[in-house]
């Protein structure tokens, strides 16, 4: 088993910036893929961003690329990823979710891939 903590968020005015943080406790060392997704209020879980975690490389969404940065801690023994947000927009309002997961069956994209998921955290952007 795998638990997700996270925090961060709030609400912050549009064009401002939050820090999202998720740290993995328990099996970590199964760990293969961690990602961000969101679901806004009345729409579907959306793709934020993912890692091939010991891989390294990193993959965005086109809505948020160029304004979000995905992050991994590469301390040993360590697993956490951080999602830096700039320019935060109105649209970027939504409950964010970080996922993890030992296997990624159906690719990092996919919010079916992951079978551990953190708690959930708010980030409100205002106009």
């Amino acid at each position: 088993q795998v638990r997700l903590d996270q925090s961060g968020g709030g609400v912050v005015q549009a064009g401002g910036s939050l820090r999202l943080s998720c740290a993995a406790s328990g099996r970590t060392s199964t760990v293969y893929g961690m990602a961000w997704f969101r679901r806004a209020p009345g729409k579907d879980s959306e793709f934020v961003a993912s890692t091939r975690y010991n891989a390294g490389d990193i993959y965005y969404a086109d809505s948020i690329k160029g304004r979000f940065t995905l992050s991994r801690d590469t301390a040993k023994n360590r697993k956490a990823i951080y999602l830096q947000m700039n320019n935060l927009k109105s649209d970027d309002t939504a409950v964010y979710y970080c996922a993890a997961d030992p296997d990624v069956e159906y690719g990092l994209g996919h919010a079916q891939s992951y079978r551990y998921w953190g708690q959930g955290t708010q980030v409100t952007v205002s106009s």
